[in-house]
């Protein structure tokens, strides 16, 4: 009876998932298939270096360190949770312990070191969060669910961890009196915890380590599910963002071949880009469709670590600009497209003009993001549309435009006067 409510569980939590991937991939789909051609060496260099090494993590190496011991502690944990499947679906005990012998007990102490690890790193980032209050995590848009979102999660970690534990502090209690329970040897970091449950009968514990042990799986299962509606999403979707982003150059901006064409045909000179035939659409982007499914796949994949944010100089001289700001909002955005909510539009429902006005270019957050996303890129975008489609630049902004135009320098002068200036330097 017990494998076939385990099983039940698994089936729900797997189709709960499974809908949410869907429409976490109908949402990326509503953007332009439109992906960097970089060479297949290149984009696994990349995502092993970026994403599973976490390269650019260690520009602040303590809490990247912290964040290393988290991420790594969770994935070799999560061996143990395959033990927990596999225990659930069979009715077994500690299923792989025949099969590794005596080092068993080894594997146990080091899971429970890294439990420990990623427990204390929580603790750590709670008391930064909330108690410290490191500034990037305390802007306008990291408030209500994005604020409680970041406290949850670490919350429910330590939750996991400290459930790991206290199950094998009562199973090593329990080996002595229950032949059901294998013989694992000491557990260092357990071992602290047996004082606590000593006195308690044999029902008692078998009570509090079948609790703990389901408490943790199905915290597992949860934890699964809930990161697909977090910024945590990212533990997943790094790995394909860093897969497929531009190798090199990050600061590089596109051009569009249509403008680019009109460019070079109007200097006289033969174009380097092919122009399809028909309208040339729309000019950068006003709505969610008109950025890449890859600016979409970086608003879902972002951290919300808020470092981009932290780093631009537009939002440190107070300007409304907030690059982690502008990905969330493309995320809202492209969640509510899918759920049917309509007349709503990216560029003025959830970005406003003032924001991407204050972007200087200077691709600061674009390098200080730990999973290689590019806000950058679609602020140019909107900028575009509203440069080319609706004038809606600032005066200053019109004025060098019509410049460059007419003069080919963003200067009120002709060419033919751009060099006067040397004349009055005097040779020495």
């Amino acid at each position: 009876m017990e494998q076939v409510f385990f099983i039940a569980i698994i089936a729900i939590f797997a189709f709960i998932i499974s809908k949410r991937a869907i429409f976490i991939r109908k949402a990326i789909s509503l953007g332009k298939s439109e992906w960097p051609e970089n060479s297949s060496s290149e984009r696994w260099k990349q995502m092993l270096l970026i994403a599973f090494g976490q390269k650019k993590m260690f520009k602040k190496p303590i809490p990247a360190f912290l964040h290393l011991l988290v991420y790594l502690g969770f994935l070799i944990i999560n061996l143990e949770v395959l033990e927990f499947v596999i225990d659930g679906i069979t009715g077994n005990h500690r299923f792989f312990a025949p099969f590794v012998g005596s080092l068993y007990g080894m594997l146990l102490n080091f899971f429970e070191f890294l439990a420990l690890g990623v427990l204390v790193s929580c603790l750590i980032f709670l008391i930064r969060r909330n108690i410290l209050k490191v500034d990037r995590f305390h802007t306008p848009e990291m408030t209500r669910w994005p604020k409680l979102d970041a406290n949850l999660i670490l919350v429910f970690e330590v939750v996991l961890m400290s459930a790991i534990l206290i199950m094998n502090a009562t199973d090593q209690l329990l080996q002595s009196q229950n032949e059901h329970y294998t013989h694992t040897g000491s557990l260092f970091i357990s071992s602290f915890l047996i004082p606590l449950f000593e006195t308690f009968s044999a029902s008692s514990l078998i009570l509090i380590e079948r609790i703990a042990w389901w408490f943790h799986i199905v915290g597992i299962f949860g934890f699964a599910l809930y990161v697909t509606y977090s910024k945590h999403l990212h533990i997943f979707l790094a790995f394909p963002n860093t897969f497929y982003s531009r190798a090199g150059g990050t600061g590089k901006m596109n051009n569009m071949p249509v403008v680019t064409n009109e460019v070079f045909t109007m200097l006289g000179m033969p174009s380097p880009v092919t122009v399809p035939e028909g309208e040339p659409g729309r000019f950068g982007a006003k709505d969610i469709n008109d950025l890449t499914a890859k600016n979409i796949l970086e608003a879902f994949t972002c951290t919300e670590c808020g470092r981009c944010t932290a780093q631009c100089p537009a939002n440190l001289t107070g300007k409304k600009l907030s690059p982690r700001g502008i990905m969330m909002a493309v995320r809202d955005s492209a969640e509510d497209k899918v759920k049917g909510v309509e007349g709503k539009s990216l560029l003025g429902d959830y970005i406003t003009k003032e924001e991407i006005n204050a972007c200087t270019s200077c691709n600061a957050c674009v390098e200080a993001c730990p999973v290689s996303i590019s806000p950058l890129e679609i602020i140019l975008d909107l900028r575009r549309y509203l440069a080319m489609e609706e004038s809606g630049a600032p005066v200053a902004w019109n004025m060098m435009f019509q410049n460059i135009e007419t003069n080919f320098a963003p200067w009120k002068f002709p060419a033919t006067d751009r060099f006067k200036w040397s004349e009055n330097v005097k040779n020495d």
